[in-house]
Order: structure tokens, then sequence, then C-alpha cells
């Protein structure tokens, strides 16, 4: 299963277009994809970095 990382619902479970492009222009995601566990996220001027204490650490492409 997998989760909304902006939202952390499964992503069957409704219709993430607008967190979609929230994540895609504005945001970084809030929750990870594979738990729904809530990450740390660093914004930094030149990006974002979001970790799970399960999964790991994700970053924006620079």
């Amino acid at each position: 299963m997998s989760y909304c990382g902006y939202c952390g619902v499964a992503e069957s479970g409704k219709d993430h277009s607008a967190c979609a492009s929230r994540l895609a222009v504005i945001d970084p995601p809030r929750y990870c994809g594979e738990c729904a566990r809530r990450m740390v996220v660093q914004v930094t001027p030149t990006g974002w970095t979001a970790r799970c204490s399960r999964h790991g650490e994700i970053a924006s492409a620079r």
C-alpha cells in the first residue's frame, strides 16, 4: 500500500490531485509514502530533505 506524501492518507482512499499539485510546486512531502509516518523535513534555500525513521531520507532535485 502506498500513502500520499502530503496528507498521509492511502493513495487509494481519495482523490489526491490537489496534494500532488502542492507537492510538485510548493511543499516537500510530510509523510512517508511507504508507511505514512510523519517525516522530519528540513527546507533550505537550495531544496529540502525529508527523513523517515524507518525508510531513510529523500531529497529534492537540486
